[in-house]
C-alpha cells in the first residue's frame, strides 16, 4: 500500500515556535515576579539584582519601546521600593543597585531602537527580495495546458527569496515547456543570469519549434550576456538545467538535461523512474569547450503520473553525518494523489529536507511538479 504525501509535523512545528515565543515575551514580567519574591524572602546580604538587570534587556528587542521603557521603570521601581521597605534605601550598596539596574534600563531603550531600526531596514529589504521573486520567478497557475502544476523555492539563508537556482513554466504551441535550473555561483550575479535564462526561455519556447533549438537559444543567450559583462568575473557564465516538454495530447515527456540532476518521474501507483540522460552533456553556457547536437528522450507520460524537476540543494542536502537527501529512494513506493498531488509532493519533500538537515540546509532548492490528469480523478469543484 503506497504512503500518501504531506507531514502532520509542520502544525506540531508552528505550534512549539508559537510557544516558545511567547514563554520569550514572558520572561521580562517572570524576572520581575521572581526578583520581588527573591529579595523580600531572603537575608538583606542576598540580592536579586541581576535579575532586575536583565529583564529590560531581554525586553528590548521583543517588546516595543512603551513597553521596554514600562519593564525598566518597574525594574527600577521594584528595587527601589524593596529597599525602602527594609530601611536600607540610603545605604551605599543599595544605591549602587538602583543606580545599576536605572542605567541597564536606559540601555534597554537604546538597544530597542536600534533594533527597531534595523528590523525596519530588514523589511524594506525583504520587501523589494519579495518582488524580484514574483517579477523574475512568478508562481506557475495550478493548472497550464491541461497539467497540474505546482513549483517552490526554498532559499537556505533566512530571509533571503532568491539565488541562483531557477524554474518557469510555459504553455505554447508546441506543448507545455518547462525548465529548472541552476546558475553557477551566489549573489547579485547569480540572479542577473537568471533574469538572463528565464527571458530567453520564455521567448524560445514560445518560437522554436523544437526543444533542442529552445536549447541552443539559452545557450547563446549565455554566451551573448557573458560577451556583454566582460567574461566570467563579471557573469556566472553556466547553468546546469533540465529543459522538458509535453505536447498537447500526448502522453510522452521529452527531456534535455545540460548536467543537472536528473528528473524523477513517479507513476500513479507508486512505481519511481529516475530519468538519466541518455548521452551526458554540458551545462549551458559552456559551448566555448566544445559544440555538440542536443538530443531530446523520449520517456511515457501516463495519465496520473507526476514529473519531479529539482536542483541540487535537494539531492546534497546533508544530514549531521554528512549523508545525502536520496529523493528517489525517499520518493518510491508513495502515492500523492488528485489535483492536489504536486502540492503534496513539494511540501513533503521541504519538510523532509528540513528535518534531514535539522534546519541547516546550505544551498537554495527549486522544486517544479507536473501531473497528468487521470481519467478517475474526483471533478472540480468551485473552491479548487
Amino acid at each position: 500500500m503506497g504512503q500518501r504525501g504531506g507531514s502532520g509535523d509542520s502544525g506540531a512545528t508552528t505550534q512549539e515556535a508559537t510557544h516558545e515565543w511567547a514563554f520569550v515575551r514572558s520572561l521580562p514580567f517572570l524576572l520581575l515576579i521572581v526578583g520581588v519574591v527573591f529579595d523580600a524572602f531572603t537575608p538583606p546580604e542576598f540580592t536579586a539584582a541581576p535579575l532586575f538587570t536583565a529583564a529590560p534587556l531581554i525586553a528590548a528587542p521583543f517588546y516595543s519601546l512603551a513597553n521596554t521603557v514600562l519593564t525598566g521603570i518597574a525594574a527600577s521601581a521594584a528595587v527601589f521600593f524593596l529597599h525602602y521597605g527594609r530601611a536600607v534605601a540610603s545605604h551605599v550598596e543599595a544605591v549602587t543597585e538602583l543606580i545599576t539596574v536605572m542605567t541597564v534600563a536606559a540601555l534597554a531603550i537604546v538597544i530597542n531602537r536600534v533594533v527597531r531600526r534595523g528590523n525596519a531596514k530588514l523589511a524594506t529589504a525583504r520587501s523589494i527580495a519579495e518582488a524580484t521573486q514574483r517579477a523574475v520567478l512568478p508562481e506557475p497557475d495550478a493548472r497550464i495546458g491541461g497539467l497540474d502544476i505546482a513549483a517552490r523555492y526554498e532559499a537556505a539563508q533566512a530571509d533571503a527569496f532568491i539565488g541562483g537556482d531557477l524554474y518557469a513554466v510555459q504553455d505554447t504551441p508546441h506543448g507545455v515547456r518547462l525548465i529548472v535550473g541552476d546558475v553557477r555561483g551566489k549573489g547579485m550575479g547569480a540572479v542577473a543570469a537568471v533574469a538572463v535564462v528565464i527571458g530567453a526561455f520564455r521567448e524560445a519556447a514560445e518560437q522554436e519549434a523544437t526543444l533542442e533549438a529552445v536549447a541552443q537559444r539559452l545557450e547563446r543567450a549565455l554566451a551573448r550576456e557573458g560577451t556583454r559583462r566582460d567574461g566570467l568575473d563579471a557573469f556566472e557564465g553556466f547553468t546546469t538545467a533540465v529543459l522538458a516538454e509535453i505536447r498537447h495530447g500526448e502522453g510522452v515527456v521529452r527531456l534535455i538535461n545540460r548536467g543537472h540532476p536528473a528528473p524523477l518521474l513517479l507513476r500513479g501507483d507508486g512505481r519511481l523512474c529516475v530519468l538519466s540522460a541518455s548521452e551526458p552533456a554540458l551545462p549551458l553556457g559552456m559551448g566555448d569547450l566544445g559544440t555538440w547536437p542536443d538530443r531530446a528522450d523520449e520517456t511515457d507520460f501516463p495519465p496520473g503520473a507526476m514529473l519531479l524537476l529539482y536542483t541540487d540543494g535537494l539531492s546534497e542536502a546533508r544530514d549531521v553525518a554528512g549523508e545525502f537527501y536520496d529523493p528517489a529512494a525517499r520518493l518510491g513506493g508513495r502515492i500523492f494523489p488528485g489535483r492536489g498531488g504536486p502540492h503534496a509532493l513539494l511540501a513533503a519533500l521541504t519538510e523532509e529536507v528540513r528535518r534531514h538537515t535539522g534546519g541547516g540546509a546550505t544551498d537554495d532548492m527549486a522544486l517544479l511538479a507536473v501531473r497528468r490528469p487521470a481519467a478517475d480523478d474526483p471533478a472540480v469543484t468551485p473552491s479548487d
